[in-house]
């Protein structure tokens, strides 16, 4: 991948879903390609793991690939429900690292793209001229039912390895989501080494402090491996990690019950 693709890793020292910093302030404005005011970012809320936008349009293709294109608002951008409908919501350069998000359709001047925010398959319109574009080779699968992670590149899967995953009270959530973040914290004896992901615990508001963010971690025990035992994210073996930490941020995560 180019240049651009290459800064997606980026990876945090931040604890691990620690309190996002929201970007902005007073008097700043999205602005035509002629310089005049198009929209008041100020009055809208920011998309992000610990939001809930209610008005975002939910991904009506849950389970379906991508072409791997994904994108990166180069400043604070408006987020629209529909291209030249009104925005209901705006997201920063910054989340865990650089905000890359995955493309899960496209028209002329605009690109729909999978949001980190609640509620779980939120999705959002972006003008394409705000956005730097890469691509990443990679998809990671995650099966619930075999209990199950596969990683690929361009189609050649390049290991598959058993996985823990969400308790029957707390499931990991189905449906399409993506990498958001990679971090790294030395005092997480459990994992030091969390990928965020895109989607939350449809049965947890809160955990650990958090707002219920699932991520991808290892685990000391080997036992959990192959289970239905966590609290909604998924736990991988060292191997497993080792080779999804070398993942770009905003590839395409598919979690199913197979």
């Amino acid at each position: 991948m180019g240049r651009a693709a290459r800064n997606q890793r980026g990876g945090s020292s931040v604890p691990a879903l620690a309190v996002l910093a929201l970007l902005g302030g007073a008097g700043v404005f999205a602005l035509l390609d002629d310089g005049t005011p198009d929209v008041d970012l100020t009055t809208l809320a920011a998309s992000s793991t610990h939001a809930t936008i209610s008005a975002a349009p939910l991904d009506n293709q849950p389970f379906a690939g991508t072409d791997g294109v994904v994108v990166h608002p180069r400043e604070e951008t408006a987020v629209y429900s529909a291209p030249d409908a009104e925005p209901f919501a705006k997201i920063g350069p910054t989340q865990f690292g650089a905000t890359w998000l995955p493309v899960v359709e496209r028209t002329d001047g605009w690109v729909r793209v999978l949001l980190p925010s609640k509620p779980n398959r939120s999705t959002g319109w972006l003008r394409d001229e705000d956005l730097e574009q890469a691509s990443s080779p990679y998809l990671i699968r995650v099966h619930t039912g075999s209990r199950t992670l596969e990683l690929f590149e361009r189609g050649k899967r390049l290991g598959k390895w058993k996985a823990g995953v969400g308790a029957r009270t707390t499931p990991t959530p189905p449906g399409r989501t993506f990498l958001l973040g990679s971090i790294i914290d030395p005092k997480r004896s459990a994992s030091p080494v969390v990928l965020p992901l895109g989607a939350h615990s449809p049965t947890l508001d809160t955990f650990g402090g958090g707002p219920g963010t699932v991520a991808i971690h290892g685990w000391p025990r080997p036992d959990v491996f192959g289970a239905a035992v966590s609290a909604g994210c998924v736990r991988v073996p060292r191997t497993a990690l080792d080779r999804l930490q070398r993942v770009p941020l905003g590839t395409l995560v598919l979690i199913d019950s197979l």
